[in-house]
Protein backbone atom coordinates (compact mmCIF):
# COMPACT_ATOMS: atom_id res chain seq x y z
CA UNK A 1 0.00 0.00 0.00
CA UNK A 2 1.35 3.44 -0.91
CA UNK A 3 1.86 6.17 1.76
CA UNK A 4 -1.15 8.09 0.36
CA UNK A 5 -3.42 5.05 0.57
CA UNK A 6 -2.17 4.22 4.06
CA UNK A 7 -2.86 7.76 5.26
CA UNK A 8 -6.41 7.67 3.84
CA UNK A 9 -7.09 4.35 5.54
CA UNK A 10 -5.93 5.72 8.90
CA UNK A 11 -8.07 8.84 8.49
CA UNK A 12 -11.10 6.71 7.70
CA UNK A 13 -10.57 4.65 10.83
CA UNK A 14 -10.14 7.68 13.09
CA UNK A 15 -12.65 10.20 11.80
CA UNK A 16 -15.81 8.14 11.45
CA UNK A 17 -16.01 6.79 15.04
CA UNK A 18 -15.24 10.30 16.34
CA UNK A 19 -18.08 11.78 14.28
CA UNK A 20 -20.48 9.09 15.51
CA UNK A 21 -19.54 9.77 19.14
CA UNK A 22 -19.93 13.52 18.77
CA UNK A 23 -23.42 13.25 17.32
CA UNK A 24 -24.46 10.78 20.01
CA UNK A 25 -23.15 12.93 22.88
CA UNK A 26 -24.52 16.21 21.60
CA UNK A 27 -28.01 15.27 20.53
CA UNK A 28 -29.12 12.64 22.93
CA UNK A 29 -29.72 8.90 23.10
CA UNK A 30 -32.71 6.60 23.55
CA UNK A 31 -32.36 6.40 27.34
CA UNK A 32 -32.94 10.09 28.01
CA UNK A 33 -35.85 12.46 27.89
CA UNK A 34 -36.15 15.30 25.36
CA UNK A 35 -38.10 18.21 26.83
CA UNK A 36 -39.18 21.46 25.20
CA UNK A 37 -38.15 24.72 26.81
CA UNK A 38 -40.23 25.49 29.89
CA UNK A 39 -41.42 21.91 30.43
CA UNK A 40 -38.72 20.46 32.70
CA UNK A 41 -40.47 21.62 35.88
CA UNK A 42 -42.40 18.37 36.29
CA UNK A 43 -39.13 16.51 36.95
CA UNK A 44 -36.57 19.13 37.94
CA UNK A 45 -36.28 22.21 40.14
CA UNK A 46 -33.49 24.68 40.79
CA UNK A 47 -30.93 23.45 43.28
CA UNK A 48 -30.89 25.11 46.68
CA UNK A 49 -29.59 28.68 46.57
CA UNK A 50 -29.16 28.67 42.78
CA UNK A 51 -30.44 31.44 40.53
CA UNK A 52 -30.55 31.21 36.77
CA UNK A 53 -27.46 33.10 35.59
CA UNK A 54 -28.10 35.34 32.59
CA UNK A 55 -25.58 35.91 29.77
CA UNK A 56 -23.69 39.16 29.36
CA UNK A 57 -23.62 41.07 26.07
CA UNK A 58 -20.14 40.44 24.58
CA UNK A 59 -18.08 43.63 24.99
CA UNK A 60 -16.40 43.19 21.60
CA UNK A 61 -19.73 43.78 19.83
CA UNK A 62 -21.38 46.24 22.21
CA UNK A 63 -20.84 49.21 19.87
CA UNK A 64 -22.82 47.50 17.09
CA UNK A 65 -25.70 47.14 19.55
CA UNK A 66 -27.77 44.57 17.65
CA UNK A 67 -30.46 42.54 19.38
CA UNK A 68 -29.36 38.91 19.42
CA UNK A 69 -30.90 35.62 20.45
CA UNK A 70 -29.31 32.19 20.61
CA UNK A 71 -31.06 28.88 21.28
CA UNK A 72 -28.67 26.52 23.05
CA UNK A 73 -29.46 22.87 23.52
CA UNK A 74 -28.07 21.35 26.70
CA UNK A 75 -28.26 18.24 28.82
CA UNK A 76 -29.26 18.08 32.49
CA UNK A 77 -27.20 15.25 33.89
CA UNK A 78 -28.42 12.93 36.67
CA UNK A 79 -26.49 15.00 39.23
CA UNK A 80 -28.28 18.19 38.12
CA UNK A 81 -25.33 19.81 36.37
CA UNK A 82 -25.56 21.01 32.77
CA UNK A 83 -23.37 20.15 29.78
CA UNK A 84 -23.14 18.98 26.15
CA UNK A 85 -24.21 22.39 24.86
CA UNK A 86 -24.87 23.06 21.19
CA UNK A 87 -26.20 26.10 19.32
CA UNK A 88 -29.43 25.08 17.61
CA UNK A 89 -30.63 28.45 16.32
CA UNK A 90 -29.41 32.05 16.20
CA UNK A 91 -30.62 35.45 14.98
CA UNK A 92 -29.63 39.11 15.12
CA UNK A 93 -31.53 42.29 14.28
CA UNK A 94 -28.84 43.45 11.83
CA UNK A 95 -28.65 40.50 9.42
CA UNK A 96 -31.13 37.93 10.62
CA UNK A 97 -29.59 34.47 10.59
CA UNK A 98 -26.44 35.68 8.79
CA UNK A 99 -23.31 36.55 10.76
CA UNK A 100 -22.60 40.32 10.68
CA UNK A 101 -18.87 39.81 11.09
CA UNK A 102 -16.34 37.13 11.93
CA UNK A 103 -16.45 35.91 15.52
CA UNK A 104 -19.93 37.33 16.17
CA UNK A 105 -21.81 34.08 16.68
CA UNK A 106 -19.00 32.50 18.66
CA UNK A 107 -18.93 35.39 21.14
CA UNK A 108 -22.66 35.17 21.85
CA UNK A 109 -22.62 31.39 22.00
CA UNK A 110 -19.79 31.45 24.52
CA UNK A 111 -21.59 34.00 26.66
CA UNK A 112 -24.77 31.93 26.62
CA UNK A 113 -22.90 28.72 27.38
CA UNK A 114 -21.07 30.39 30.26
CA UNK A 115 -24.38 31.32 31.87
CA UNK A 116 -25.85 27.87 31.24
CA UNK A 117 -22.84 26.23 32.83
CA UNK A 118 -23.77 27.87 36.14
CA UNK A 119 -27.28 26.44 36.21
CA UNK A 120 -27.86 23.65 38.70
CA UNK A 121 -30.94 21.51 39.18
CA UNK A 122 -32.18 18.81 41.51
CA UNK A 123 -34.97 16.26 41.09
CA UNK A 124 -38.37 17.14 42.47
CA UNK A 125 -38.97 15.25 45.76
CA UNK A 126 -41.68 13.05 44.26
CA UNK A 127 -39.53 12.09 41.26
CA UNK A 128 -36.56 10.47 42.94
CA UNK A 129 -34.09 9.66 40.16
CA UNK A 130 -35.08 11.33 36.89
CA UNK A 131 -33.57 10.36 33.56
CA UNK A 132 -31.01 12.67 31.96
CA UNK A 133 -32.88 15.40 30.13
CA UNK A 134 -31.97 17.14 26.89
CA UNK A 135 -33.63 20.55 26.61
CA UNK A 136 -33.03 24.02 25.20
CA UNK A 137 -32.68 27.57 26.51
CA UNK A 138 -33.31 30.73 24.49
CA UNK A 139 -30.73 33.37 25.42
CA UNK A 140 -31.59 37.02 24.69
CA UNK A 141 -29.13 39.90 24.30
CA UNK A 142 -30.74 43.33 24.09
CA UNK A 143 -28.51 45.76 22.21
CA UNK A 144 -28.33 49.54 22.45
CA UNK A 145 -29.22 49.94 18.76
CA UNK A 146 -31.54 47.01 18.32
CA UNK A 147 -35.15 46.87 17.25
CA UNK A 148 -38.11 48.09 19.28
CA UNK A 149 -39.60 44.60 19.28
CA UNK A 150 -39.65 43.30 22.88
CA UNK A 151 -40.26 39.78 21.58
CA UNK A 152 -37.22 39.51 19.30
CA UNK A 153 -36.15 36.31 21.07
CA UNK A 154 -39.09 34.58 19.36
CA UNK A 155 -36.84 34.33 16.27
CA UNK A 156 -34.86 31.67 18.14
CA UNK A 157 -37.67 29.91 19.96
CA UNK A 158 -37.83 26.16 19.33
CA UNK A 159 -41.27 24.67 19.88
CA UNK A 160 -40.49 21.07 18.87
CA UNK A 161 -37.08 20.13 20.20
CA UNK A 162 -37.51 16.44 19.39
CA UNK A 163 -37.92 17.29 15.71
CA UNK A 164 -34.81 19.47 15.76
CA UNK A 165 -32.80 16.72 17.45
CA UNK A 166 -33.96 14.18 14.89
CA UNK A 167 -33.04 16.51 12.02
CA UNK A 168 -29.58 17.11 13.51
CA UNK A 169 -29.04 13.36 13.82
CA UNK A 170 -30.14 12.91 10.21
CA UNK A 171 -27.80 15.68 9.06
CA UNK A 172 -24.92 14.15 11.03
CA UNK A 173 -25.60 10.75 9.46
CA UNK A 174 -25.64 12.25 5.97
CA UNK A 175 -22.44 14.15 6.66
CA UNK A 176 -20.70 11.01 7.93
CA UNK A 177 -21.84 9.13 4.84
CA UNK A 178 -20.38 11.82 2.57
CA UNK A 179 -17.14 11.87 4.54
CA UNK A 180 -16.90 8.08 4.36
CA UNK A 181 -17.52 8.15 0.60
CA UNK A 182 -14.93 10.89 0.04
CA UNK A 183 -12.32 9.14 2.15
CA UNK A 184 -12.92 5.78 0.50
CA UNK A 185 -12.67 7.41 -2.94
CA UNK A 186 -9.39 9.08 -1.92
CA UNK A 187 -8.20 5.74 -0.61
CA UNK A 188 -9.00 4.01 -3.91
CA UNK A 189 -7.31 6.83 -5.85
CA UNK A 190 -4.21 6.36 -3.73
CA UNK A 191 -4.23 2.64 -4.37
CA UNK A 192 -4.62 3.18 -8.13
CA UNK A 193 -1.74 5.65 -8.24
CA UNK A 194 0.38 3.25 -6.26
CA UNK A 195 -0.33 0.46 -8.71
CA UNK A 196 0.62 2.67 -11.65
CA UNK A 197 3.85 3.74 -9.92
CA UNK A 198 4.76 0.08 -9.44
CA UNK A 199 4.22 -0.49 -13.20
CA UNK A 200 5.83 2.58 -14.79
CA UNK A 201 5.47 1.19 -18.32
CA UNK A 202 1.69 0.99 -18.02
CA UNK A 203 -0.28 3.83 -19.62
CA UNK A 204 -3.29 5.21 -17.75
Amino acid sequence: MTPIAASCAVLLALLLPAADAAAQNMFGSSDERIANEGTIGDKWMLDDGVKLATPEYPAAFADEGADVCVAIGYRIRPDGTTGDMAVLKQWNSEKGEAEPQAGFWQAFAESGASALGQWRFKPRPEVGSPRPTYTVATMSFKGSKGSSDPNFSSHCRITDLAAVVQQRKSDAYSRRSREKHDLERANQTGLSRGAMNEQPGRRP
